[in-house]
């Protein structure tokens, strides 16, 4: 189906428990407010990074996902907006706030089963791999934390400055892990290679601007978009340049690699598909609006909001629109491709739930507050944040 689809509200209120949980999410409680309904399994699945996987494409085929009657099972209140998005391991849920913790919930009621405070605001989204919890803070730091006890195992200055008069500068980029090594970008126009283990650094490459994004690491490759309005594909053996790519305008929204193609999304409006072998531009499609949404990719198709308040379906070969779906403000929210859906959040503080072919409302729910933050989607269970500050486990019967 081509063309903008018409808005069309199945808004699914909350509803009694609905409200009740928002109504629970207050920052004077540490406690979540359980609403009854279906229970979350405790064998619930893994979403262990931003994007799912090392390659950012934000899809999980043998997942699956509700596309009904969706309420809010629990929610848990964190002290300020939350921008991060969830990881899913082991029945635990990862997330960090702008308060300055990273917080470690159980995923089936959303109890509360540790948090550490850094010294800056977290808006980077945790990675969990082999029991340890990497994220960056706005003190400069990337941290590896134990996933059980959130006890700091190590941390790397991945914010390191040139500047004397700064110490470091923010890691707002979330970590990738791949073959024991983590990869992470920061606002000091760099990206870096550390060792899992002890948080040796293996390597640091420099950029042209500042790295906010999640690198997407595959085939021995470490792609990285950034502020200064360029990709680059570098060797993850020793972090040299294989190729730079200028796309016009910022890069704050991650790059996702699939079939030999690197997408990503500019603030200049445009989503644009690179070769991986060359940087060669093989594609561009242009918005109405910056586009800090990080695409997905599923089965032949690139998914990507816009500031123009849409949700937009690409051919990945050619970047021919499939469907566009129009929301009430911003999306920021990075698309989650599960079970033939697509889940999306906006600024109007709706939670979509769209069909991946053709972009027709399945259900929406209501929030309470913009939701910036990518979901989490397993067992048919949505994992999702917002900028109240709340953090949520939705299911449906």
């Amino acid at each position: 189906m081509s063309g903008r689809q018409t808005r069309r509200r199945y808004l699914a209120t909350l509803g009694v428990a609905g409200a009740a949980a928002l109504a629970g999410c207050s920052n004077d409680s540490d406690n979540p407010t359980p609403t009854g309904g279906p229970s979350i399994p405790e064998s619930v699945g893994r979403w262990p990074s931003f994007g799912y996987d090392t390659a950012n494409t934000g899809a999980a085929a043998d997942e699956t996902g509700p596309t009904a009657n969706v309420i809010v099972q629990w929610g848990y209140p964190t002290g300020k907006q939350v921008f991060s998005s969830p990881a899913i391991v082991d029945g635990s849920l990862y997330i960090g706030s702008n308060d300055g913790y990273v917080y470690c919930l159980s995923a089936v009621d959303g109890t509360r089963q540790w948090r550490l405070q850094t010294g800056g605001l977290i808006r980077s989204s945790p990675a969990v791999s082999d029991g340890t919890v990497y994220v960056g803070s706005f003190d400069g730091y990337l941290y590896a934390l134990g996933a059980g006890t959130g006890e700091v195992t190590w941390r790397y200055e991945a914010g390191a400055s040139d500047n004397p008069l700064v110490d470091r500068a923010p890691v707002r980029a979330s970590p990738t892990v791949a073959d024991g090594t983590v990869y992470v970008g920061s606002d000091s126009d760099r990206v870096s290679a550390v060792s899992t283990s002890d948080g040796s650094e293996q390597w640091t490459t420099g950029t042209d601007g500042s790295v906010q994004t999640t690198p997407a690491v595959l085939d021995g490759s470490v792609y990285v978009g950034d502020n200064g309005g360029t990709v680059t594909a570098l060797s993850a053996t020793d972090g040299s340049e294989q190729w730079t790519a200028d796309v016009g305008d910022d890069v704050t929204g991650s790059p996702a690699v699939a079939d030999g193609r690197v997408y990503v999304g500019t603030d200049g409006g445009d989503v644009v598909a690179l070769s991986t072998s060359d940087g060669s531009e093989a594609w561009r499609y242009g918005t109405d609006g910056p586009v800090h949404s990080s695409p997905a990719v599923a089965e032949g198709t690139v998914y990507v909001g816009s500031d123009d308040s849409s949700v937009t379906a690409l051919s990945a070969s050619g970047g021919a629109q499939q469907w566009s779906f129009e929301t009430s403000d911003t999306v920021r929210s990075a698309p989650s491709v599960v079970d033939g859906n697509v889940y999306v959040g906006s600024n109007d503080n709706q939670l979509y739930i769209l069909s991946a072919s053709d972009g027709t409302v399945q259900w929406e729910l209501s929030t309470g507050g913009p939701v910036a933050s990518s979901p989490a989607v397993v067992d048919n269970v949505i994992f999702v944040s917002n900028g109240d500050g709340n953090v949520y486990g939705m299911t449906a019967p």
